[in-house]
């Protein structure tokens, strides 16, 4: 992870975030810098920022915060049908909260290695301002395979069938707004799953039934 207050970033990285970084082109996190091997086939990249306020409760717990971050990036993949590869992470905050951060960490590392997808490199920043959390996805695809799962509509000729992802799934990581009862919704919103490897849906078109 890139470095900013020196020290007290490196002592951080060490302690919350080495064990996170399993790939071996993370180097560690002792370099500015990661390699991710295509491995023969297209890289596919998303980011997503969550703010506090805007995304998620100051109240909320570190861990669902953590998973949230990275599962809204996940569903992104899982909408170019690519396979997690690795994801690097960039953290905005007020102050180094060891408390906060055991957990964050803790639930991040455990998402990252259920879903196979390793830290590979970041930033820490600090800042007076809210809370913020940006994660950068890397995925695999087989070359040439990406149309089959776009995220926009692939219109086809007449009698065909459009493809596009499966949304089923509530996706908005938003608060609601009114803020919902926190027992409702607790499941969608403070840890959304996302659907990887889910094939794509193929809506009929002119009353053709695919």
């Amino acid at each position: 992870m890139a470095s900013a207050p020196a020290s007290g970033e490196d002592s951080l990285i060490a302690r919350y975030f080495k064990p996170i970084a399993t790939d071996p082109g993370a180097f560690g996190l002792d370099d500015d810098a990661a390699v991710l091997k295509a491995q023969g086939a297209d890289i596919v990249v998303t980011t997503d920022a969550i703010v506090e306020g805007v995304h998620f409760l100051p109240t909320d717990p570190p861990e669902t915060i953590a998973r949230k971050a990275l599962r809204v990036n996940l569903s992104d993949l899982a909408a170019k049908g690519a396979a997690p590869a690795g994801f690097v992470l960039t953290l905005a905050l007020r102050g180094v909260d060891d408390a906060w951060l055991k957990p964050f960490a803790g639930a991040l590392g455990e998402d990252a290695k259920s879903y196979g997808c390793p830290l590979l490199g970041g930033d820490t920043v600090s800042t007076p301002g809210p809370l913020t959390v940006s994660v950068t996805a890397f995925g695999r695809v087989p070359a040439a395979a990406i149309l089959a799962c776009a995220i926009v509509r692939l219109s086809l000729a007449p009698g065909g069938a459009d493809v596009v992802p499966d949304r089923s799934r509530p996706h908005s990581s938003s608060l609601p707004r009114p803020f919902p009862n926190r027992a409702a919704a607790t499941r969608p919103y403070l840890a959304p799953l996302p659907r990887l490897m889910t094939p794509t849906v193929l809506i009929p078109t002119d009353g053709v039934t695919v």
